[in-house]
């Protein structure tokens, strides 16, 4: 980790100079070299009479920065994890919430129903807030839209355009997905439970294998490289605020930024539940976050952890 912070601004550094700051040989930091390219799965080149470089800066997570600017919330940032949410359920073991846990990469993050995200080392922003509700329906209602708002707030104010929100729980940009939401419980939602609130956006991502959607990532859209501390900062804080306000006010507080946000308004779509399929038009969503749907002459309100949305006609 250390080899690889040296090189994350892009730049050439010998071999030489990478063991003197090392405290090593220049044959072990060559081992270092190989090894870092097969773990971290970074594109390094080689240049004789230069030394070495990545194939593009990496903007790393300090744990040092993001507690500094973070005064007050505990922080596990961590080098490649199964994902932030499993972990995060782990530390619940011995660890009283509020907590924030952040890796440079996952090996097993994902998303609602399972699906897989796409995790790559030192380019996203793989984040997850654990919280504590206690004997409080109002707290869990419409908390994944709450926490979409927070995001959306948070790629506007570092300069992604055109963000929007789709239900439940994915910000679209131009129709193409920039970040998701995934929340998991532990414990009794009648009584006391703690919810993990894991977020993906896509940060530096410029290319992408295996991901079976179109997407798109915050240097994309705005054509610069995000730092990431800046960003996990910026959203740890909006995520607080929103929350503040959601314990207080719920979901009404919300209703009319979220449904001036919601990127599929008017849209024909299908609602998906296992095998089963609603089609309908979109109409909005209700004060407690339901989905209002427009189907064969009435309306109709869903809600639920395993439903997806699609467009009518989508694959």
């Amino acid at each position: 980790m250390q080899l690889l912070r040296l090189l994350a601004d892009g730049r050439f550094h010998s071999g030489e100079e990478l063991g003197e700051r090392l405290g090593i040989s220049r044959s072990a930091v060559w081992k270092q070299l190989q090894q870092l390219q097969t773990d971290s799965e970074v594109c390094l080149h080689r240049v004789r009479g230069k030394g070495y470089r990545l194939e593009r800066p990496l903007s790393l997570l300090s744990l040092e920065t993001l507690k500094e600017r973070l005064p007050g919330l505990r922080l596990w940032v961590e080098d490649r994890v199964d994902s932030t949410n499993a972990l995060a359920l782990r530390y619940l073991t011995c660890h009283e919430p509020p907590f924030v846990v952040l890796a440079e990469a996952q090996t097993a993050g994902r998303g609602r129903r399972g699906r897989h995200w796409i995790s790559p080392y030192g380019e996203n922003l793989y984040f997850s807030q654990v919280i504590r509700i206690e004997r409080s329906a109002t707290q869990l209602q419409a908390l994944s839209l709450v926490v979409g708002v927070a995001v959306l707030r948070t790629l506007k104010r570092l300069g992604v355009a055109g963000v929007g929100l789709k239900w439940p729980n994915d910000l679209l940009v131009s129709g193409k997905k920039i970040a998701g939401i995934l929340l998991e419980l532990s414990g009794d939602p009648a009584d006391v439970c703690q919810v993990v609130i894991g977020i993906g956006i896509n940060a530096n991502m410029r290319m992408g294998t295996g991901i079976d959607q179109d997407w798109t990532s915050m240097y994309l859209e705005a054509g610069r490289q995000v730092e990431r501390n800046e960003l996990a900062v910026a959203l740890a804080v909006e995520l607080e605020r929103v929350l503040s306000v959601h314990r207080e006010q719920g979901f009404a507080a919300f209703h009319e930024e979220w449904e001036a946000s919601h990127v599929w308004q008017g849209r024909e779509v299908r609602l998906i539940s296992g095998v089963h399929e609603i089609g309908g038009t979109v109409l909005g969503v209700s004060v407690d976050g339901g989905l209002r749907l427009a189907v064969e002459g009435g309306e109709q309100v869903y809600s639920g952890g395993e439903l997806s949305l699609r467009l009518q006609h989508d694959s």
